[in-house]
């Protein structure tokens, strides 16, 4: 059996390898700290489970994703993650992968939710399950993040990194006036006026 652990954290890799290295034996273990190094070993060997952090340094995990999803499409990925579940977890199940979990799970649940997918299977945590039934199954109608399409919430997590319209479309391969557009979109959906106001909604929701 194969992982891959992608996270620019080394004690969090290391707690993972720990992890698998005891539950499957023999196993081999491989790390990439960021989008790039991720997609050098993709090419390299085949994975029975990554481990994916979503916020790392020069990675757009939403393209990675797409990416894994097209080249890949049998390959099982578990989100293990800081951020909202409430606002995350149903994008990255929709993009391809099979569970999402926070870093702060106890270590019975991770462990729960890696044999689930290992075994073909999602992983819908309780934490999430709790907010679909208090939502009556719509989280539509907590945030207002889920308004925004797949493209508009993946050039909102470009612009809380930081990365400005011209860096944004480059890296897209969009024009400059389309992403622009988008951004304007996106402000009059989330209904602030400039990037401190969106800032402060997204810390208000955890992204």
């Amino acid at each position: 059996m194969r992982f891959l652990l992608i996270d620019d954290h080394v004690v969090v890799r290391s707690g993972l390898k720990l992890i698998l290295s005891d539950l499957y034996k023999p196993c081999i273990i491989d790390e990439a700290e960021d989008g790039e190094s991720a997609l050098i070993k993709l090419k390299l060997h085949f994975y029975d489970l990554i481990i994916l952090d979503i916020k790392m340094p020069n990675t757009n995990t939403f393209t990675l994703m797409e990416y894994i999803r097209n080249n890949y499409p049998n390959l099982k990925v578990l989100v293990f993650s800081m951020n909202s579940e409430s606002i995350y977890a149903k994008r990255f199940l929709n993009a391809g992968a099979r569970g999402f979990i926070n870093k702060v799970a106890p270590l019975d649940e991770i462990i729960k939710a890696i044999n689930i997918i290992l075994n073909g299977k999602r992983y819908i945590s309780e934490t999430l399950l709790e907010v679909l039934a208090e939502l009556g199954g719509d989280l539509k109608k907590e945030n207002s993040f889920d308004a925004l399409s797949p493209r508009e919430f993946e050039i909102v997590s470009m612009l809380l990194a930081g990365d400005g319209i011209s860096q944004i479309a480059q890296r897209l391969n969009l024009q400059v006036s389309t992403v622009g557009t988008h951004k304007a979109r996106i402000f009059e959906k989330l209904k602030v006026s400039n990037l401190l106001e969106l800032k402060e909604l997204a810390n208000s929701f955890n992204i």
